[in-house]
């Protein structure tokens, strides 16, 4: 039975892995198709930073979700097959408990004063909610660019409570140049005159250094030579009609700026904050003191690695990395890397590259 968005509070104190806790925290997150009578057949996705738990449309919710194409009856994760389940990160601003949320000790937001955020806490967040559901064991754990870390945690932590999992895009921990490029965004933001230190008016956010830290952000999340075959030296149709001459002169600037205006208002600062800065932190070499121990604590039976060779915010050579570390501990493992130009964002807008690949490796699980 198809359904719509639910929400879960833990009873208790929901201690966070680098310090602090959460008193009783809410976590949102949507679900497809039938948990069987074994509860053998549940899948659990970790999205990207900034998308919400809705990741397919459903009875309750007939508007797109962010992986639409790859989620449904007959589609690569079949609903007529198994019980999918995603959830909003914790930290996040759609229904999840973050520094958005109020604090139930004072009142008011939580902003700043919200605890370190690993993606730890992401995982074990998302373990409370498969716990709450009766589910003892996950066919499959899938994540998607951060999401993919914090599936890999919640791999390493729960390791006999998943059985297959598949990283899509992401790493086993943040290379310099992409948290130099996260560490500039969130510079970005912090340095807008309206952040006030996260104490902003709700009405009236940092929205020039959000949208710069967008502009930053699509610039990774594609690749250049989309940008040559999409814009080439296209001039804008709206430069014309605007009075600063350094503005918006060719369409790929004028595609950021659409972008970029999309996105801000709809995120919350503090939140884009908070998960930014998590990216960073995840290392799986602090489990054991090296990557290849950190590894070795995974007992998977299968797994899938995606990478696009485009792709420079987590480059192919890390999903090479992050397969031959897998494989140390599972055996069936894959690696696929596809030939996509549009970098980070294939995953959410090449589905005919990505569809084939991930639905083979569900086929060759029954």
């Amino acid at each position: 039975m198809t359904t719509a968005l639910k929400s879960y509070t833990f009873d208790g104190n929901f201690r966070m892995h680098r310090s602090g806790q959460l008193k009783s925290p809410t976590m949102v997150y949507e679900t497809w198709g039938e948990l069987n009578a074994t509860k053998d057949n549940a899948i659990l996705i970790f999205s990207g930073l900034s998308p919400s738990a809705h990741a397919a449309s459903s009875e309750g919710d007939m508007s797109p979700g962010w992986w639409e194409d790859m989620i449904g009856s007959g589609l690569p994760i079949d609903t007529d097959k198994y019980f999918i389940i995603s959830v909003n990160s914790l930290g996040s601003c759609f229904g999840s408990t973050g520094p958005a949320s109020i604090d139930p000790e004072t009142g008011e937001r939580y902003r700043l004063t919200f605890p370190v955020l690993a993606l730890e806490d992401v995982a074990e967040a998302a373990h409370l909610v498969v716990q709450h559901l009766g589910i003892e064991c996950l066919h499959t754990v899938i994540g998607c660019s951060m999401g993919g870390m914090s599936g890999l945690a919640y791999c390493v932590r729960h390791p006999n409570a998943v059985n297959r999992f598949v990283s899509i895009s992401s790493a086993a921990r943040a290379l310099p140049f992409s948290i130099a490029v996260r560490s500039l965004q969130r510079e970005m933001i912090r340095s807008d005159v309206k952040w006030h230190k996260g104490n902003y008016d709700l009405g009236s956010p940092p929205i020039t250094g959000q949208r710069l830290a967008r502009k930053l952000g699509m610039i990774t999340y594609r690749s250049a030579e989309e940008w040559t075959q999409r814009f080439g030296r296209e001039r804008s149709t709206d430069h014309a009609r605007i009075e600063d001459q350094f503005v918006a002169e060719f369409s790929v600037e004028s595609y950021l700026e659409n972008h970029a205006n999309t996105f801000s208002g709809a995120f919350d600062p503090n939140c884009y904050l908070y998960l930014s800065h998590a990216s960073d932190l995840f290392d799986l070499a602090e489990y054991g003191g090296s990557l290849a121990a950190g590894f070795k604590r995974l007992q998977l039976d299968q797994a899938l690695v995606i990478g696009v060779r485009t792709d420079i915010l987590f480059p192919i050579e890390q999903q090479r990395e992050l397969a031959d570390g897998i494989s140390s501990a599972c055996s069936d493992i894959r690696l696929a890397e596809l030939d996509c130009i549009r970098g980070h964002d294939s995953f959410l807008v090449d589905m005919d590259a990505f569809r084939p690949v991930i639905c083979e490796f569900f086929e060759c699980c029954d």
